[in-house]
């Protein structure tokens, strides 16, 4: 019986279109569906009795009455959340009041007094062990509920000890699932048991360097058979960074850095969670450069989204960051405090070394070096079969295909230029004048790319002198000595990163500089091939002579021995042109009758003498005579 599953995924299920409330109501939908399957409900028109409690001998027989159980102990949760959450100062202005208060850690005590009774049910069960895995989770399940009504009866040290005891629990079951299969438990441990631990040591003025490890060790039942027996099967749990992530395959565990450099500076970290984030971040940077090695060749689309698996870490240490200084922040502390001034440069690293990974991302979905170079290698093949059965012939991509991907480039090298500047806002970056330097010229290396990127559009679509403006446009802007200020780096993976090489500028220098002398030189080529065309279609405008061309004004001068052509040449002329009548029965022709004219002069006559007819019938008001 997999009771977290079973509880994890209904909760976030319901909570994902709905409320604790909309959870409550389809929780009372299935405990219905499942006592009407057990016979324990009460027939319609007839008194309320109630139900013997469940016993280990029904477990034994169905195990629905374990459903039952967590059913009814989930709606006791949910309601109590319900409530509690009506009245947050999120959503209302009114404060809990002591009727709702007392509601609401009554239902949290019928939740924990469910939970304890399928505890107690599991442990009396002749067919479960003393420690199974059913009866573990049951344990586990329990203490949530019970710190959750620690925490509302404002009993820290022992709501402290409940969710010890949970986060050891939902730990070890993490390290015992393989590294590919789904983990419920990480869900729980991160925005239920950790966050709520982290509050009861605030109300207990507990250091906020603890780490969760160093606050569970210290508040973990000792007397409890059940975290007894999963120390003796996983005794590094306690040992600091276990409970970060799940176990790594080959069984190393990874130390937490204690310090963080920054232009020539080394800080010491303070906050236990940022430095869980930056262990995380480095461990995700060495799964990446070893999936970069291992297959070289593997497409940008590919390359870019390996990247996610890095960026992801980054921002965790991003939010821990601002976390610790709001935390901060709301104690008091003064911006000028050791301590905040430490969390403000511990800040900027993090989101230079964040930015730095999207960035990297980008260039390496622009393709090898950065994209400059066009690809011209990429070739598709016809999928329709040959009548003959050869294979098809390979054809070279459509320009339409070539324009798609500068543009796609384009707009890379614009995203890469935005985040570039969104780092000279972040605190001290305006004050490093070298710093800022290396972002000018990086700034300039990526717009360089754009024109570059730009001009082969141009080059494709046959407009020579643009493209060499472009080209042009680029290799001045990489020429500036100002923005020719490149970092040197030294990190012994080759990862791509927000850094630029002085060695990879000066090669993009020298494709431009290439690139602008051959578009020269194809300008210069279709600017003498269009005045040889323009001096040919000037001889031949002159070879006519002057009087058939007299609305032509001669430029240079008129050519007075070619004014006309004598003697004269027999040439066809045009006459004028030939109409057809469309209107021969009303045009009057000399011998001819006109029967169309006569006929309607019949038809005019004889309508006057019935008009008149009528007249004449007609005497007085309304036909009546006088």
């Amino acid at each position: 019986m997999d009771i977290t599953k079973f509880v994890v995924s209904r909760r976030n299920d319901a909570l994902l279109v709905g409320d604790y409330g909309s959870y409550r109501k389809q929780l009372s939908r299935r405990l219905l569906v499942v006592r009407r399957r057990l016979g324990r409900i009460s027939p319609k028109n007839r008194k309320y009795a109630q139900k013997a409690p469940i016993t280990a001998e029904d477990v034994s027989s169905n195990l629905e009455f374990i459903h039952l159980l967590l059913l009814t102990s989930e709606r006791a949760w949910a309601h109590a959340l319900h409530m509690k959450s009506m009245r947050s100062a999120e959503s209302t202005a009114r404060a809990i009041t002591g009727s709702t208060k007392k509601h609401i850690i009554s239902r949290l005590h019928k939740a924990e007094a469910i939970a304890a009774h399928l505890v107690e049910i599991l442990k009396a069960n002749e067919q479960a062990p003393a420690h199974s895995r059913a009866l573990l989770e049951a344990r586990a399940y329990y203490c949530m509920i019970r710190g959750a009504l620690e925490f509302e009866t404002h009993k820290w040290e022992k709501c402290l000890e409940a969710y010890s005891e949970a986060h050891l629990l939902y730990t070890s079951f993490g390290k015992s699932l393989a590294v590919n299969q789904g983990d419920p438990f990480t869900e729980l441990l991160s925005s239920t048991i950790d966050p709520s631990i982290r509050y009861a040591a605030y109300q207990l003025r507990l250091p906020r360097t603890l780490s969760i490890t160093r606050i569970v060790s210290q508040f973990y039942p000792k007397d409890s058979a059940f975290v007894r027996g999963v120390l003796e099967q996983y005794p590094d749990l306690l040992k600091e960074g276990s409970a970060i992530a799940k176990a790594e395959p080959d069984g190393v565990t990874r130390e937490l850095p204690k310090t963080i450099s920054w232009r020539k500076r080394t800080l010491n970290l303070e906050d236990a969670n940022i430095a869980q984030a930056l262990a995380a971040v480095s461990e995700a940077k060495q799964k990446l450069a070893s999936t970069l090695a291992s297959s070289p060749d593997m497409p940008s689309k590919e390359k870019g989204a390996a990247y996610d698996q890095v960026l992801a870490p980054s921002q965790d240490a991003v939010d821990a960051t601002k976390t610790a200084i709001d935390e901060l922040t709301a104690d008091g502390v003064a911006q000028g405090d050791p301590r905040m001034q430490s969390l403000q440069i511990t800040r900027t690293a993090v989101n230079y070394a964040l930015v730095g990974w999207r960035i990297g991302r980008n260039r390496v979905l622009c393709g090898k070096h950065d994209g400059a170079y066009l690809d011209l290698e990429i070739y598709t093949k016809s999928k329709r079969p040959r009548k003959d059965g050869t294979d098809a012939t390979l054809k070279d991509e459509s320009n339409g295909k070539k324009l798609a991907r500068l543009r796609e480039r384009v707009t890379l090298y614009d995203t890469i230029t935005q985040s570039l500047d969104s780092v000279k806002e972040l605190p001290g970056v305006a004050a490093d004048q070298s710093l800022m330097e290396e972002l000018e010229s990086q700034r300039a290396y990526f717009t360089a790319l754009r024109c570059l990127a730009i001009a082969r559009s141009h080059n494709l679509l046959s407009s020579s002198k643009n493209a060499l403006a472009l080209f042009a446009r680029a290799s001045n802007i990489l020429s500036n000595p100002s923005t020719s200020k490149y970092p040197s780096i030294n990190r012994a993976d080759k990862l791509v990163n927000i850094e630029v090489t002085q060695g990879q500028a000066n090669a993009t220098r020298q494709l431009l500089e290439g690139l602008v002398a051959q578009h020269r030189a194809l300008v210069e080529i279709e600017n003498i091939t269009a005045e040889a065309t323009k001096s040919e279609k000037s001889k031949a405008i002159g070879a006519i002579p002057m009087i058939e061309r007299l609305d032509d004004y001669p430029k240079n001068g008129a050519d007075l021995n070619n004014l006309v052509i004598y003697p004269p040449k027999l040439r066809p002329l045009p006459v004028k042109p030939l109409f057809l009548d469309v209107a021969s029965t009303y045009i009057e022709y000399p011998g001819k009758e006109k029967k169309g004219q006569e006929g309607l002069n019949t038809v005019v006559e004889s309508g006057k003498q019935k008009v008149e007819e009528k007249k004449e019938g007609r005497k007085g008001w309304f036909g009546f005579g006088r």
